[in-house]
């Protein structure tokens, strides 16, 4: 697990690519599933020298096999706290159960406490079941439920 470059942003959008597919392009049909191949690399590429982002890259030699992005929320006066959100984690699946999911939310953790946050989140559609699991596992619980309707 390191930092990702300039040159893991190919990898990042395979992976982001992944997550939408799995994830939101499955679950909610609000979501562009094409959103990844369409700006992500822009999106990587504006963001990983950001210092209030983190954007992890998991490797099996050259390969990203596994991805993580998060951000440090500013304290606000009604939240006077700094929060480290987890944005998305995605770990290729012939490499998950394997800890490097694992791996990536540890540094995550520790990213969050060097930047002197008070609390890390995480959201997760609530019939993904498997990652709602894996975030309990890691030490997250619930805080918040979001209701939508359509009007």
């Amino acid at each position: 697990m390191a930092r990702a470059t300039e040159a893991d942003i190919p990898g990042l959008v395979q992976c982001a690519a992944g997550l939408f597919a799995e994830d939101a392009g499955s679950r909610d049909e609000t979501i562009d599933a094409e959103w990844p191949l369409k700006y992500a690399a822009q999106r990587f590429g504006e963001t990983i020298s950001d210092p209030a982002r983190l954007v992890l890259a998991a490797r099996q030699a050259v390969d990203v096999i596994g991805s993580l992005s998060g951000v440090l929320e500013p304290a606000t006066a009604m939240r006077p706290i700094r929060v480290a959100t987890l944005i998305s984690i995605y770990v290729h699946p012939r490499y998950r159960g394997s800890g490097v999911g694992a791996r990536l939310v540890e540094q995550f953790c520790v990213w969050a406490r060097e930047m002197n946050a008070t609390r890390i989140a995480v959201t997760a559609y609530t019939t993904n079941q498997a990652a709602i699991g894996f975030y309990q596992r890691a030490g997250f619980v619930p805080y918040t439920l979001i209701l939508e309707a359509v009007p």
